[in-house]
């Protein structure tokens, strides 16, 4: 079992306590990302990127810090984050959590979000947090989902047109075998009513969203 855990360029204030997610066996840093891990009392096992939004001074300290430091083109194909995430494949972990990945510019956040589809398609378990929300894909079948109290909210979004046959059960709001479709919000702002519950569907891609509302600042920095 490997998780691995990385760190891409998006807002300082937006990344939670990464010293707190102790089950991540390796730290991948994409550009700025890296020097975050640094910040955090992390080791960078990778430093991915073109560094072009970092100092001279803050790359020496990369190179120095970071077990494996590598360098690309500014002008390439991918971003840094999908970089990071290749690397994140050749070492065949179990589990991948993206930080630093929501927060800044928007056409950043949903094509990062899009990247847990390329987690997905590996069977991997891909998970995007942030200080007030935690991501996730699911495909068909049926998932028990686990009640975190720093994300009392949970939502069902359709990542493809249509999701076919969602049933949730263990919820304030319970749902049977519906269809729910882009642009519905029948399935957002529900709870777990205890530890715990079930979702499942026939057809479709789900986004699951944990989140927490801004006032209420529950997670360490």
């Amino acid at each position: 079992m490997l998780t691995v855990g990385i760190v891409g360029n998006g807002p300082i204030e937006h990344i939670p306590l990464l010293k707190s997610y102790d089950s991540v066996d390796v730290w991948i840093g994409a550009d700025r990302g890296a020097i975050t891990i640094i910040e955090n009392e992390c080791k960078p096992a990778y430093a991915v990127g073109d560094f072009d939004s970092i100092s001279v001074r803050e790359k020496a300290a990369i190179k120095q810090r970071a077990e494996n430091f590598l360098e690309f083109p500014v002008e390439k194909d991918q971003t840094d984050l999908e970089l990071a995430l290749w690397k994140a494949f050749e070492l065949h972990p179990n589990c991948i959590y993206m930080f630093g990945v929501t927060g800044g510019r928007l056409d950043h956040a949903m094509i990062n979000m899009q990247l847990l589809y390329q987690v997905l398609n590996r069977d991997i378990k891909g998970i995007i947090v942030d200080r007030q929300n935690q991501l996730e894909l699911a495909d068909p079948g049926e998932h028990v989902i686990v009640k975190h109290d720093q994300y009392p909210n949970v939502s069902f979004v359709p990542f493809t047109p249509d999701i076919k046959g969602l049933t949730l059960t263990g919820f304030y709001y319970p749902l049977r075998d519906q269809t729910i479709s882009w642009g519905s919000t029948l399935c957002i702002s529900n709870k777990l009513l205890s530890k715990s519950g079930t979702f499942s569907f026939k057809e479709g891609i789900l986004l699951v969203i944990k989140s927490r509302d801004a006032e209420t600042d529950a997670i360490p920095r």
